[in-house]
């Protein structure tokens, strides 16, 4: 590492998705040497802005947008041979080099059609209040075959199994007669020819990019390479720790890039997590600060809060710094990258939730249990709003003084300082303090 370089680290997201992370990456990809996803699939959804260009990506790295930067997707991810194929093509098809900068790890698990069957079935099935509000691209039901084992296949078996078609059939049959009972037999994903196709374009076109990702990663530290990982979904949709049972099916912060990429848990110097000024969810599940009226419509409209995956509008709420401060202890965050400032601008009064009132009691840490959860409300502090725009801010100190009272009032609550401002969807519309402005200034250029 250079003087001024801050090493190996991590930028996942404080709550339940869709924070920003990929802008994040993005801007600093450039000043490392691989970019790796180490959990979730394609039910994450991150955006990048290069001037007018927008890029929306679910399995690639968003590091693949930067000359010389490798692409990593790790063991931990669960792959969708179309989905990924359809998104490399998208990208080739944009002058974007692919081909020479992924890497796809050999035990990386295949999302079969069979699973987002399942998950549609499953999802559709439960009562309104029983939802967990899944994107139905089976990730779910591909991580349960992953810990099942007989009924997992990864990149591995697919290169080197024999008669895994076979046995891809006998589960695809057994399948079907457990879907039977929700209606399931008509389903496309449960279709042979469908199945087939999946493994084959995982072998005849997905193939060339698979490898030991372990060992290459493990090559790279020992050359003295920079790892940047790339977290998926949010540390409140974590399976552990998360709004359970309203959560993903893959632990989504720091803590699981030793499992999920396969690095020594001692590597990382940094962890950035992500949060908005405010607060979204996608889904089923408990939000204590949701705005159900003409405020949170508001910051939907100003912030463009619509699903990267899905389309679905976004919940918008508060700032939850009880929420935020959880992940941020749980996540070890040592910077915070504060998201849509921009969006708050033009209110009078920006409200932020500092402590819930649960069943009568003041508590400063979220409960574990959904149902206690539920039944809190959020203590609101008010701090005055800003009306002037900020997206042409050149530094933190310029923005308006009730903006930086607010960025300090959130660094307060959370125990952590923020170091990433964002004030627009743009690349240069990112305030940085250091180290990132200088691990930025010795960045690469743009694919």
């Amino acid at each position: 590492m250079t003087k001024t370089h801050p090493g190996h680290c991590c930028v996942f997201g404080l709550m339940w998705g869709d924070e920003g992370k990929g802008k994040i990456v993005d801007l600093l990809a450039g000043a490392y040497d691989c970019v790796v996803r180490y959990n979730g699939g394609a039910n994450a959804g991150h955006t990048v802005w290069i001037g007018q260009e927008k890029f929306a990506l679910h399995l690639l790295p968003a590091g693949i947008l930067r000359t010389g930067v490798v692409a990593v997707i790790g063991p931990g991810v669960v792959v969708d041979p179309l989905t990924l194929r359809s998104e490399i093509a998208a990208l080739q098809a944009r002058g974007i080099a692919v081909a020479e900068h992924l890497r796809l790890s050999n035990r990386a698990h295949l999302v079969m059609p069979y699973h987002k069957a399942e998950d549609r079935l499953s999802e559709a099935r439960m009562g309104d209040e029983r939802k967990i509000g899944t994107t139905t691209r089976g990730i779910g039901p591909c991580y349960a075959d992953k810990a099942r084992r007989s009924t997992g296949v990864r990149f591995d078996d697919v290169l080197h199994e024999p008669g895994l078609e076979d046995r891809v059939l006998r589960i695809l049959e057994d399948r079907r007669s457990a879907l039977a009972a929700l209606g399931g037999t008509d389903d496309p994903g449960l279709n042979r020819a469908e199945v087939l196709a999946s493994l084959r374009i995982a072998r005849d076109e997905l193939s060339q990019y698979v490898c030991d990702t372990t060992r290459y990663l493990g090559d790279a530290v020992r050359a003295g390479r920079r790892l940047l990982f790339e977290g998926a979904n949010g540390m409140l949709l974590d399976l552990d720790h998360g709004t359970y049972p309203f959560v993903t099916s893959s632990s989504t912060g720091p803590g699981g890039i030793a499992g999920g990429a396969g690095v020594p848990p001692t590597l990382l110097r940094r962890t950035i997590g992500v949060t908005k000024a405010y607060s979204t969810r996608v889904g089923g599940g408990p939000f204590v600060t949701e705005l159900g009226d003409e405020l949170g419509d508001r910051i939907r409209k100003q912030g463009n809060e619509y699903g990267t995956t899905t389309g679905r509008p976004r919940r918008c709420g508060w700032f939850d710094a009880v929420a935020c401060g959880y992940s941020a202890r749980l996540g070890g965050a040592t910077d915070l990258a504060i998201m849509h400032m921009d969006t708050l601008a033009g209110f009078e009064r920006v409200g932020m939730c500092v402590a819930y009132d649960c069943r009568g009691r003041k508590v400063e840490d979220p409960p574990a249990g959904v149902a206690e959860l539920s039944e809190c409300r959020p203590v609101i502090e008010y701090l005055p709003g800003w009306g002037e725009e900020v997206r042409t801010a050149a530094s933190r100190e310029s923005l308006p003084i009730n903006a930086q009272r607010y960025i300090k009032a959130i660094e307060r609550r959370t125990g952590v300082a923020a170091t990433i401002i964002s004030v627009g969807p743009e690349r240069s519309q990112t305030l940085l303090s250091e180290p990132w402005r200088s691990c930025v200034a010795e960045g690469g250029p743009t694919a």
